[in-house]
C-alpha cells in the first residue's frame, strides 16, 4: 500500500507542470516584436560594421539566440485550432474549380473557415519570419567570428629565430613578475597580513598535510591495493577491478592538488593575480596527473596487463616517458600559456599611455609570445616524432588474425605517420613566424591522442565488464555489444574533439539546434524527436506483439484442436499483422505525413519491383503457404532432389533438414509452383515395396510363403490392408519378387526395410534358397587367331618359341566355356538385378 501511495505521489508531482500549463491555456508568451525590431536592427548594424569586440559579440549572439528560441516556441501557438479548422475545411470537400460553382451555404462556410484559418495562422507566420531574421543574424555573427579566428590563426608574427626579438620575451616575463611581486608586496604591507593565517592555521596545516599525502603517496597506495586484489580475484573480475582501482591513481592526486590550492587560498595572502595563477597551476597539474595515468594504462609495466599497442617492455617504457613529457608540455602551453597571454596583454596595455606606445607594445607582445612558445613547440615536435615512430613499431610485433585487426593495425600506422608529419611541419611554421598556426596544429593533435587513448581505455573497461557479467570467455570482448559501446563512445567523443580543434560551444549548440529542427525529406520533416517517438512506439508495439504471440503459442493454442502447422501459421500471421500495426501507429503518432511521399514511393515501387520481384514472389508464396498450409513444420516432404523434415516456414523461404542432418533453404516459390511430395501431411501411413530376387530353379511358392510370413510378422506392417507378395517377373539373373505392405508409420520405413532384409537372408539360408548374382557367357569368334605364330629359324639372338597346337582349345577349357565352330562368337551379357532393394534405400513409391 505504501508503495502504491508513493507511486501516486510521484505521478501527481509529474502531472503538476502539465496541469499548470493546461490552466494557463498551454500557450507560450507572445514575443515583444517591437523590442525585437530594435535589437535586430542594432545587431545587424554592429555586425555589418565589424567594430564590436569579441566579448560583446558573444553576448550579442547569446541574446539573439534567446530571441530565436522564443520565436520557435511561438510557432506552435494555435496549433490545435489550426488543425481543427483545416479538418473542417477538408470536410466541406474539394474547392470548386475555375468556372464551377457550389452551394451558397457551403461557399459561405468555406469562406468563413478560410478567414478564421488566416487569422489563426497570422501569429505563426510572424514568428517564422522573426525566426528567419534571427537565424540570419546568428549566421552573420558566426561568420564574423570565424573570420577573426582565421585572421588570428594565419597572422605572421616576428620570427623567434631572430635574436632581436628575444628581449621581447624578457619584457613580457618581467612585466608579469613585476605585477605578481607588487601585488604580493601590497598584501604583505597591510596592517596584519598574517591574521587570517593564524586564525586558520590548524585547517591550513591539515589541508597541506593531507594534500601532500594524497599527491605523493596516493599512487603507491593504489598500486599496492591493485596487487592485492589481482592475487585474490579471478581473471574476469581482475581486469574490471584493476580498471576501477586505477582511477584512484588519477583522483587521489587530483584531490591533493585541490586541497593544496584550497589551503593556499585560506591564507588570504594571495591577491587576484596570484589567485588566478594558483588556479592555472592547478589546471596544469591536472593535465600532468592525467597524462601520468594514461601512460600507465596505455603502456603498462606489467606483462600480464592488456596493452592497446603491442610493444616490447623497453618500448613501453619509452611510451610512458613520451606520454608524460607531452602532458607536461601541454600543461605548459595550455592553461599556463593562456594565463600568461591574457595577463601579459592586460599588464602591458595598462602601461601604454599613447597610441604609439600601444602599437609598440602589441609588437612586443607578439614577438615575446612567439619567443616563449617556440622552444615548447620544438620540444613538442621532437617528442611527437618519437611517439609517431613508436606507434609505427606496433605493426612489427602485432600478428593480425582477422580483417578487423588488420584494419586497426593499419589505422594505428596511419595515425603514427600523421603524427610524424605534424611533428615536422609544426615547428617549421613556428620558426617562420606562424606561431598561432603551429600551436593550433601541434597541441590539438596531442590532446586528440589523449582523447583517443581515453576512449579506447573506456571501451576496454566496458568490454571487460561485459565479459564479467555474461561469464563468457575472452572472445566476448570482440562481440557485438562491446563494439556498439565503442561506437557510441566514439560518437560522444566527437564534440570534445571538435572543441579541441578550435570549435566553439556556440557552434556545437547551433549544430544541435539545426539537428533538432530536422531535415525535410520529400516534404516530411524528420527530426530527432520524430525519430525517437517513432522508434519508441514501434518497439512498444513490437514488444506487445511478441508477448501476445508467446501467450498464444504457449498457453491458448496448445489447448485447441488446431494442429501444429495451423498454430504456427496463426502465430506467424499475428506477428506480421502486429509489425504492420506497430509501424502504422508509430508513423501516425510521430506526426509523419506520408501523403507527400506517395509520388516518390510510387516511382520507387516500379524500380524496386523489377529488382525485387523474386523476393516479392517468395513473400507472396510464403503467405499462401501459411494460409493454405499444404505443408507444416514436422512434415516429411520431397522437393525436386531434396527430401527431409520441414523445420521452419518463413515468408521468404522454408528450411528443411535432410536425413544427412544438413539444412536446405528452399524458396517458397518452388513449393508453390513446383511438384512437392508430402509423405506425412494427411497421415503417417505409407507403403513399402521391397524387391527380392532368387535363383532360377527355386520353388516360387515357397519363396512367396516365406516372404509373406516375414511381412506379416513385422510389427509396423498393417493387416488392413494385408501385405502381399508379388511375383513380378523373370529377370536377367533372378526370379523377381516384391513385398508390398502398408506401414502404420512411414517414418520408420528404413528400419523396417533393414529388419526385413535381415530376416529374408536368414530364412533363405535355412531353406537353401539361393540369392543369385549376375552371370556372363563368353563365346569366341575366330579362335585360330589365338594360336601360336609360325616358327622362325632359330638364331643366336632369338630362341625358338615352344609349340602349342591346341592353345585356343586349352584357353577355352581354362575359361570353363564351350567352344563353337570357327568364325562364331556370341557374347551374352545378363543385366544385373538389384537384390538389395531400391537404390534410394527406402523402397517407397
Amino acid at each position: 500500500m505504501w508503495r502504491l501511495a508513493r507511486l501516486c505521489l510521484v505521478l501527481l508531482m509529474l502531472a503538476l507542470p502539465g496541469l499548470a500549463l493546461a490552466q494557463s491555456g498551454g500557450q507560450p508568451d507572445t514575443p515583444d516584436y517591437n523590442a525585437w525590431e530594435k535589437i535586430a536592427s542594432s545587431a545587424e548594424t554592429q555586425v555589418q560594421d565589424g567594430t564590436i569586440n569579441g566579448t560583446a559579440l558573444d553576448d550579442l549572439r547569446s541574446s539573439i539566440t534567446d530571441w530565436r528560441q522564443k520565436f520557435q516556441a511561438a510557432e506552435g501557438v494555435n496549433s490545435a485550432q489550426i488543425d481543427t479548422v483545416k479538418a473542417q475545411i477538408s470536410g466541406l470537400g474539394p474547392a470548386p474549380k475555375e468556372g464551377e460553382t457550389e452551394d451558397k451555404a457551403i461557399a459561405s462556410r468555406r469562406s468563413q473557415l478560410n478567414d478564421e484559418l488566416s487569422s489563426l495562422q497570422a501569429p505563426v507566420i510572424r514568428a517564422k519570419e522573426a525566426e528567419s531574421r534571427a537565424d540570419a543574424i546568428v549566421a552573420n555573427i558566426d561568420k564574423l567570428i570565424r573570420a577573426r579566428q582565421t585572421d588570428k590563426l594565419l597572422r605572421l608574427t616576428p620570427t623567434p629565430l631572430n635574436p632581436v626579438n628575444w628581449p621581447a620575451a624578457l619584457t613580457v616575463t618581467t612585466a608579469l613578475g613585476g605585477a605578481l611581486g607588487s601585488e604580493m608586496t601590497q598584501r604583505l604591507s597591510g596592517r596584519d597580513p598574517y591574521a587570517t593565517l593564524r586564525d586558520h592555521a590548524p585547517v591550513i596545516v591539515g589541508l597541506l598535510l593531507l594534500a601532500l599525502l594524497l599527491t605523493i603517496r596516493g599512487r603507491a597506495w593504489i598500486e599496492k591495493l591493485a596487487l592485492v586484489l589481482e592475487a585474490k580475484l579471478a581473471l574476469r573480475a581482475r581486469r574490471v577491478i584493476d580498471a576501477i582501482v586505477s582511477l584512484g591513481q588519477l583522483f587521489l592526486p587530483l584531490a591533493g592538488v585541490i586541497l593544496l590550492v584550497t589551503a593556499l587560498r585560506q591564507t588570504a595572502l594571495m591577491g587576484p593575480l596570484w589567485d588566478e595563477l594558483a588556479i592555472t597551476l592547478a589546471g596544469s597539474s591536472t593535465v600532468i596527473i592525467t597524462s601520468i595515468w594514461l601512460a600507465g594504462r596505455v603502456f603498462p609495466k606489467s606483462e600480464t596487463q592488456e596493452a592497446p599497442l603491442k610493444l616490447l617492455p623497453s618500448r613501453r617504457r619509452e611510451g610512458r616517458i613520451l606520454t608524460i613529457t607531452l602532458g607536461v608540455l601541454v600543461a605548459m602551453q595550455g592553461p599556463l600559456a593562456s594565463w600568461i597571454t591574457s595577463r601579459g596583454e592586460q599588464v602591458l596595455d595598462s602601461a601604454a599611455k599613447t597610441a604609439a606606445q600601444a602599437d609598440a607594445l602589441a609588437t612586443t607582445l607578439d614577438a615575446g609570445f612567439g619567443v616563449l612558445a617556440f622552444p615548447v613547440q620544438v620540444l613538442g615536435g621532437l617528442f611527437l616524432f618519437r611517439f609517431g615512430r613508436l606507434m609505427r613499431r606496433h605493426m612489427r610485433y602485432e600478428t593480425a588474425d582477422n580483417e578487423e585487426s588488420v584494419f586497426r593495425d593499419r589505422l594505428v600506422v596511419a595515425i603514427g605517420s600523421l603524427v610524424i608529419a605534424v611533428a615536422v611541419i609544426g615547428p617549421l611554421l613556428g620558426a617562420i613566424g606562424y606561431v598561432n598556426a603551429a600551436n593550433a596544429l601541434i597541441w590539438p593533435l596531442v590532446k586528440t591522442l589523449g582523447l583517443m587513448a581515453l576512449v579506447l581505455l573506456t571501451q576496454e573497461f566496458f568490454a571487460d565488464l561485459f565479459v564479467l557479467v555474461t561469464r563468457r570467455e575472452d572472445d566476448a570482448r570482440e562481440s557485438l555489444i562491446p563494439a556498439l559501446i565503442g561506437f557510441l563512445l566514439g560518437l560522444m567523443a566527437l564534440p570534445i574533439a571538435a572543441l579541441i580543434w578550435g570549435a566553439r560551444v556556440d557552434d556545437l549548440l547551433e549544430l544541435w539546434a539545426n539537428f533538432q529542427s530536422g531535415m525535410s525529406v520529400g516534404g516530411v520533416n524528420i527530426s530527432p524527436g520524430v525519430f525517437v517517438t517513432f522508434v519508441v512506439i514501434f518497439m512498444v508495439g513490437l514488444l506487445a506483439t511478441r508477448i501476445v504471440q508467446g501467450a498464444l503459442k504457449t498457453s491458448l493454442l496448445p489447448k485447441t484442436k488446431i494442429d501444429k502447422g495451423g498454430q504456427n501459421a496463426i502465430v506467424s500471421g499475428l506477428g506480421y499483422l502486429g509489425i504492420f500495426l506497430a509501424a502504422l501507429i508509430a508513423i501516425s503518432s510521430a506526426g509523419i505525413d506520408l501523403s507527400s511521399l506517395a509520388i516518390v514511393a510510387g516511382a520507387l515501387s516500379v524500380g524496386v519491383g523489377f529488382g525485387l520481384q523474386t523476393i516479392v514472389q517468395n513473400f507472396v508464396s510464403g503467405i499462401i503457404l501459411l494460409i493454405e498450409r499444404p505443408i507444416s513444420e514436422g512434415d516429411w516432404i520431397e522437393v525436386g532432389s531434396q527430401m527431409g523434415i520441414v523445420k521452419a516456414i518463413s515468408v521468404r523461404s522454408t528450411r528443411i533438414e535432410t536425413f544427412d542432418r544438413t539444412e536446405v533453404i528452399v524458396p517458397n516459390a518452388d513449393l508453390i509452383s513446383g511438384q512437392v511430395t508430402n509423405w506425412t501431411r494427411s497421415n503417417v501411413t505409407g507403403r513399402l515395396i521391397l524387391p527380392v530376387g532368387v535363383a532360377y530353379g527355386t520353388d516360387t511358392r515357397l519363396v512367396e510363403k516365406i516372404l509373406l510370413e516375414i511381412a506379416q510378422n513385422e510389427a509396423l506392417v498393417m493387416m488392413n490392408p494385408e501385405p502381399t507378395v508379388v511375383f513380378s517377373g523373370f529377370g536377367a539373373s533372378s526370379l523377381d519378387f516384391e513385398i508390398r505392405a502398408i506401414l502404420s508409420d512411414v517414418n520408420f520405413i528404413l528400419r523396417v526395410k533393414s529388419d526385413m532384409n535381415h530376416e529374408i537372408n536368414a530364412r533363405f539360408a535355412e531353406a537353401g534358397i539361393e540369392i543369385p548374382f549376375p552371370q556372363q557367357d563368353l563365346w569366341l569368334r575366330n579362335p585360330e587367331t589365338l594360336r601360336a605364330a609360325p616358327q622362325r629359324p632359330a638364331t643366336d639372338e632369338t630362341p625358338p618359341a615352344p609349340e602349342k597346337a591346341d592353345e585356343p582349345k586349352e584357353r577355352a577349357e581354362q575359361l570353363g566355356r564351350p567352344m563353337k565352330g570357327e568364325g562364331m562368337e556370341e557374347v551374352d551379357r545378363q543385366s544385373e538385378s538389384d537384390t538389395d532393394g531400391d537404390a534410394g534405400g527406402d523402397g517407397a513409391r
